[in-house]
């Protein structure tokens, strides 16, 4: 479990990351926002480059954690697919800051030094499932990554079309977008 000083200086430099990028976020307004000593930042992180660094695997493991909530072992691959698509749509939009932070971290100079467990959990979860829907027959032979490529983009910009009023995503419209991108992945 993670501290709760902790908590607060991570969910502080979302917030703050997504109103003024990473170089518009010092330690100094961080410490504030989280009500919290400067001191104490730097009892957890050695550097605001190490506070990035574990915010990308803060996000990425409470993302995963929203991708697999009431999966179950015994679940029809379609009724799985579906589960994570919209759970993990549902995340992001109920995480602004968390999608937001992610977009820039992925096109930052921080993504390429991070540590590949710390990359590729999330992404690594949808490509095994894609995998074992391929050995299975149930999914179309096509380059797992770029399934998997496809499958989080249209996520994420589902997300971010709710995010930004364009659409409003009911129930009805998770379910027809999981849909549409199901039938671009199964077999026919």
């Amino acid at each position: 479990m993670i501290a709760e000083k902790k908590k607060a200086i991570l969910e502080s430099t979302l917030h703050l990351v997504r109103e003024n990028g990473f170089h518009g976020t010092p330690m100094s307004l961080v410490a504030k926002k989280a009500g919290v000593a400067a001191g104490t930042i730097y009892h957890y992180f050695d550097s605001k480059d190490a506070l990035i660094m574990e915010l990308f695997a803060y996000t990425q493991q409470m993302a995963l954690t929203a991708l697999q909530k009431e999966l179950r072992a015994d679940m029809a691959f379609k009724e799985g697919f579906f589960l994570r698509w919209i759970n993990r749509c549902q995340f992001y939009i109920e995480h602004p800051n968390m999608l937001f932070f992610i977009e820039q971290f992925v096109n930052s100079p921080y993504y390429p030094r991070c540590p590949r467990e710390d990359s590729e959990n999330l992404q690594n979860e949808i490509f095994h499932f894609i995998q074992r829907g391929q050995q299975e027959g149930i999914l179309r032979d096509l380059n797992p990554h770029l399934m998997s490529i496809m499958i989080h983009s249209s996520i994420m910009t589902a997300a971010k079309v709710h995010l930004t009023q364009k659409v409003t995503l009911t129930d009805k419209e998770f379910e027809q977008l999981a849909q549409m991108v199901w039938d671009s992945i199964r077999k026919l």
